[in-house]
């Protein structure tokens, strides 16, 4: 059996194999630093004490805003500046070494006031250089595959990423949360790490870091050998990045405006489905009686899931078209999540919550395949930037209707109502969307 190919030549398995293994690095980083272990330390320890009247969480999706807005205004910068495929290299090399550094860096953020706002800016930090490091990760896809195999190869990387969440979470709590118990000599996980000053959390920081570290060498050692790496593209400056990106946006509408449709679509039901990472633990200890140990459980559980979901995803993916793959995913989610909304109790939340988890994989999969498939050859790096962009420039949206809903209602389950309005609006806006048959697309980049 011959090796895969891509639209710039022959690829070879190891090189997918680096690909999927910065994903799995990175997103089991970004699980421990901003969902389960860093931002609730932070919330619920460091800034407990803190003066003012503004609750650590409130500051914490302050923070969270900031760093989104840093990134719809960098992300299209970056997206045309690694047009070129060996800039990709270089700017995934720089903004993974500062995910690293930063989150090494939160091994200074101890158990005390006065370090809660080290601690916020250097989680907003790190996740601005993730989100924008997904910026050349995404385009050198491009690289790796065809019109035909981009599907496929997309939920691999989706894949390995979930499987990273389970073995960083699993190492994490098992090394380093693990246990109970308070008091000076109390002590965490098999390393028996001192619970005084934080100790157990701030070392597991330092282990997420070496996990991003390790995962992420093959690629960035490898880039550089990828099929299209030595081709030349016109430079193009830093500051002149944002005039070039206007007439991009400007040739693309006059071009193709259903590639810039697809982009609002995929916004909204991003936002959506982020939404339901981010708020899935607050509602499982405050509407459906799971435990704290639980949810970081349900969190590895719903990973395994979520990656099975992803590659069942991509191999449909592959048969009928990424659009079905998605309306369908988005149509079960929202579903789900009303479903959920009137329920109780553990049994129901463990039930709707790994259902969800099945079809977020295939939706987020097949959304960056679809791009893919739509945007001409040596545009990926604009449309990933523009991608980022668009999502981060709605990410308000689901966060804050859940707000609403949770404070018209009085009821913290009300806040999924918020969630599926956003899902329901992505999921319209992408019925209108128009998918070129693949063997057109792959004409045309022939």
């Amino acid at each position: 059996m011959g090796q895969p190919e891509s639209a710039s030549g022959r690829v070879g398995r190891s090189q997918i194999v680096a690909w999927a293994l910065w994903d799995c690095g990175s997103t089991g980083l970004n699980a421990i630093v901003a969902t389960f272990v860093f931002s609730v330390y932070l919330t619920s320890s460091v800034g407990v004490g803190i003066a003012g009247d503004t609750t650590p969480a409130s500051w914490l999706g302050r923070a969270g805003a900031l760093a989104g807005l840093t990134v719809a205004l960098l992300a299209p910068l970056v997206g045309v500046w690694v047009e070129s495929p060996h800039r990709r290299r270089v700017a995934l090399s720089v903004l993974t070494g500062l995910a690293v550094t930063l989150t090494c860096a939160m091994f200074v953020v101890r158990d005390r006031p006065s370090y809660f706002w080290a601690g916020l800016v250097l989680l907003g930090a790190t996740a601005a250089c993730g989100d924008l490091a997904s910026v050349p990760y995404n385009a050198m896809l491009r690289q790796l595959s065809t019109p035909a195999t981009a599907g496929r190869i997309s939920g691999l990387g989706w894949a390995s990423g979930y499987l990273g969440n389970v073995l960083l979470l699993m190492l994490i709590y098992v090394g380093f949360i693990s246990g109970s118990g308070s008091g000076p000599d109390a002590v965490r996980g098999l390393l028996r790490l001192p619970l005084h000053d934080g100790l157990y959390v701030r070392a597991a920081m330092l282990a997420a870091a070496v996990w991003l570290a390790v995962l992420a060498l093959p690629l960035l050692l490898g880039a550089h050998r990828l099929p299209g790496s030595t081709e030349v593209y016109q430079p193009t400056s830093m500051l002149g990045g944002y005039r070039k990106l206007w007439n991009e946006i400007s040739a693309e509408w006059r071009r193709d405006r259903n590639l810039v449709y697809f982009l609002g679509a995929s916004a909204l039901f991003r936002d959506g489905l982020s939404a339901l990472f981010a708020f899935g633990a607050v509602l499982g200890v405050n509407a459906y009686g799971i435990t704290q140990a639980s949810v970081l459980i349900f969190g590895v559980v719903a990973s395994v899931v979520a990656a099975i979901g992803a590659v069942l995803g991509g191999s449909i993916d592959h048969r009928i078209g990424s659009k079905p793959v998605i309306v369908v995913s988005l149509v079960a989610i929202v579903t789900v999540t009303l479903t959920l909304m009137v329920l109780s109790g553990s049994v129901a939340f463990w039930a709707c919550g790994l259902l969800l988890a099945l079809f977020i994989g295939p939706s987020q999969s097949s959304a960056r395949a679809l791009l893919l498939h739509m945007v001409k050859d040596g545009r990926e790096g604009v449309a990933f930037g523009l991608y980022t962009m668009t999502g981060r420039a709605v990410a308000f949206a689901a966060p804050w209707l859940f707000s609403v809903f949770v404070d018209g209602f009085g009821a913290v389950r009300a806040g999924l109502g918020g969630i599926a309005l956003v899902l329901i609006a992505g999921l319209l806006a992408m019925l209108a969307v128009r998918v070129p048959p693949r063997h057109s697309a792959a004409l045309e980049q022939a």
